[in-house]
């Protein structure tokens, strides 16, 4: 199979493996697919370490890169992932949060490398896109929330 044509590429401390193993074990189709270990020393780490580790999550390329301590992540960049009904959003949220990571505001959680997740039941971004006062009351009623609760969005979408 080639390879993919757009990877993200995700910068880790020295944990890179640790968190592709945690997608993996968390979300559907999701892999570790290979670990490779570096030829050499370099500034943040010594030969035979895991240098790179490739990893699917929700079946998205991603490459790990354990280099160091030099950059963090931030929100800049978050994985969204649309879920279906409040189950599905509080096991995902659960996961992260639950596996040393942090909970934020309007569906937005961190895990525990600093990678931004956002547990984003459909029944919002259907209201979002439907406009006007069902979006404005949705909108609203994320603003307080920090998990997203699914029976609230769906009463204020009605009004």
């Amino acid at each position: 199979m080639p390879a993919a044509k757009n990877t993200i590429c995700l910068w880790y401390n020295q944990d890179a493996e640790d968190a592709a193993r945690f997608y993996a074990q968390t979300f559907p189709d999701s892999a570790v697919t290979a670990v490779h270990r570096a030829p050499g020393d370099y500034p943040s780490g010594r030969e035979g370490d895991v240098l790179t580790v490739e990893f699917t999550v929700f079946g998205t390329p991603c490459i790990g890169l354990n280099g160091g301590t030099a950059f963090k992540h931030s929100e800049a960049f978050s994985f969204q992932v649309a879920t279906d009904d409040q189950a599905e959003t509080d096991r995902y949220w659960d996961a992260i949060v639950g596996n040393g990571g942090q909970e934020s505001a309007c569906g937005w959680c961190k895990d525990k490398w600093g990678i931004s997740w956002q547990i984003t039941p459909r029944t919002l971004t259907d209201a979002m896109a439907a406009g006007g006062e069902e979006a404005r009351r949705a909108f609203a009623a994320m603003m307080t929330m920090g998990r997203i609760d699914v029976a609230t969005i769906d009463a204020a979408r009605r009004g």
